[in-house]
């Protein structure tokens, strides 16, 4: 049995775009957890359900590949299934579909269910896979993972406080925010003439409210940048973004 796929139309509106008019990677990513919470919702298994088990889910991967982000005004559709889990981990596709049923980003995350008691990683309780008919299997694909920044390398640093509505309801950052902190490092310029094509990023110590961040950046060569996310000395999070140019 293959797993319930779900999908639902979408307006891209002005708030979720940059200046040039297109969809920002932060908000592909809020869409791409809009639209698997709405098949949530929709079998089922509403926020307070989850957490009745005293767990989140909680993303630790994702890897996105990206043809083209849409303009304020198109109508797309958001597409997303459950595909595999095991004990510890689940693995989610994601597709953003233009007018015409082409693929404008296809995204996978790699989620887990973490312990609001110890803040740890748990067992995902089997009620609430079942319903999505994911297939159970001891060998989930692997995704890519973004290659640490150079530490020989000169990284440009940008501060961030975290604000209260930057939280979410599992008590840490919206993980959508980061994509903001590590894209907003680089220059304008080069956001205006560049777009991203492929999207790395590993989740690896929770980013809490109140905490100072600092988004660090290379570019490994004309076509790469490498960042980083640090709180103090601890790695929050690295991502590897391709870019290609307008």
């Amino acid at each position: 049995m293959s797993a319930k796929a779900y999908t639902e139309p979408h307006r891209v509106v002005y708030y979720e775009a940059d200046d040039t008019g297109h969809l920002t990677v932060a908000m592909l990513i809020n869409l791409f957890v809009l639209v698997s919470d709405d098949q949530s919702n929709d079998l089922g298994l509403p926020t307070d359900f989850i957490q009745s088990f005293g767990v989140g889910w909680v993303v630790t991967q994702y890897h996105v590949q990206i043809t083209r982000l849409p303009r304020t005004g198109e109508t797309v559709t958001l597409k997303t299934r459950a595909t595999a889990y095991n004990r510890y981990f689940a693995y989610r596709e994601y597709w953003l579909l233009d007018a015409n049923g082409e693929t404008l980003a296809y995204g996978e995350g790699i989620w887990v269910t973490m312990s609001y008691a110890n803040r740890k990683i748990t067992t995902i309780p089997a009620a609430i896979m079942a319903p999505y008919q994911s297939e159970e299997t001891s060998r989930l694909p692997r995704l890519p993972r973004p290659k640490r920044l150079d530490e020989t390398a000169t990284l440009t640093t940008k501060p961030y406080r975290v604000r209260y509505f930057d939280i979410d309801n599992n008590g840490h950052v919206n993980n959508a925010h980061y994509f903001d902190w590590l894209l907003d490092s680089l220059p304008a310029d080069f956001l205006r003439t560049h777009r991203p094509v492929d999207v790395q990023i590993r989740f690896e110590n929770e980013v809490q409210y109140g905490h100072q961040v600092a988004s660090q950046v290379v570019h490994a060569d004309a076509a790469t940048t490498q960042h980083r996310i640090m709180i103090g000395d601890t790695i929050a999070a690295i991502a590897t973004v391709g870019w290609q140019s307008i």
